[in-house]
């Protein structure tokens, strides 16, 4: 490549990634992470999803009919310093089924985040974290829980920048990926039906999996070859997320969750994202759906206030 070609994409990559205040969503080094929708971050960040809508048909149960789900999020993300950040989020759910529908909020979630690792040469980053989803705080009408779970995590991400120039086209490439382990806040809850006759349903520890495969073309186009992409193409991030669950105690189960391809893209201030959400076995149950998010960054939008970090 020639030199001038080389500083022409450097420029533009640096015209992406913006002012320094930018460092502050998931970049390492020259790699940008985009949010993903279904799985988590590997990094903290100023950041605000409104809406996250998702919609699919879930598949009935002994005692339930099938389910047709919408599902209505906002998601806020808040550095208190700058590498340590908190979460809260929440969800409106519509349930329609052939008996009739159900609304209300599911239970909110909170969340913190200490990023750890950053390594800017190898393009690698990596968090430690723990949610909360708070059991009591969601309508009992759309299934919200009457207990707790908080789910330790462990989140990382990286990308393959560091390549041989052999394989080049693999740079753009980036793996981000989670496992966490929820505990719930008791292991059982007894209900009495209107007969007087009891039953338990057990809560069981989950391990929870999480991995998006993410290949940048506004990293081909500035650190790789310019291969002429422009407005808006230029900015696409097509991706594959992968989000597992599986109890392994108290009755445990087989593994479940979906598997999400779709595209991302990323402008200055907002990224929107679109993505089928495909069951990954039989036992998941249910058809296939779809789920996208608008994504806005609060420390391009507002970074001499509300955009940086508290301390």
């Amino acid at each position: 490549m020639k030199q001038s070609h080389r500083y022409a994409l450097l420029a533009a990559g640096l015209a992406l990634a913006g002012t320094p205040g930018a460092l502050a969503h998931g970049f390492a080094g020259q790699r940008f992470f985009p949010a993903t929708l279904a799985t988590d971050d590997p990094f903290v960040a100023d950041e605000f999803s409104f809406p996250t809508i998702s919609r699919r048909t879930l598949a009935a149960e002994e005692d339930s009919p099938a389910v047709r789900e919408t599902a209505a999020s906002v998601d806020l993300a808040k550095r208190i310093t700058s590498n340590f950040g908190i979460e809260v989020g929440a969800t409106w759910l519509d349930q329609r089924t052939a008996e009739g529908t159900r609304r209300g909020f599911d239970n909110w979630a909170l969340g913190a985040k200490y990023q750890f690792h950053l390594d800017e040469r190898h393009e690698s980053i990596a968090s430690v974290g723990v949610d909360w989803d708070i059991g009591n705080t969601g309508a009992k009408s759309v299934g919200a829980e009457t207990f707790s779970t908080v789910t330790p995590a462990l989140f990382v991400g990286k990308g393959f920048g560091d390549l041989p120039d052999s394989m080049r086209y693999l740079r753009p490439l980036a793996l981000t990926g989670s496992v966490g382990i929820g505990i719930p806040s008791r292991s059982s809850t007894t209900t009495v039906d209107e007969d007087g006759n009891a039953s338990t349903e057990l809560h069981p520890h989950t391990v929870s999996l999480g991995l998006a495969l993410e290949y940048s073309l506004p990293y081909l186009q500035s650190f790789v070859k310019d291969v002429g992409l422009r407005e808006p193409f230029n900015r696409i991030i097509p991706v594959v997320e992968l989000d597992l669950s599986k109890p392994y105690d108290r009755g445990a189960g087989p593994w479940t969750g979906t598997v999400n391809p779709g595209l991302l893209w990323a402008g200055r201030y907002v990224q929107l994202g679109l993505e089928a959400v495909i069951p990954v076995n039989h036992a998941t149950g249910g058809g296939t759906g779809v789920l996208l998010q608008l994504h806005f960054f609060i420390d391009d939008l507002f970074p001499k206030s509300f955009g940086k970090p508290l301390l």
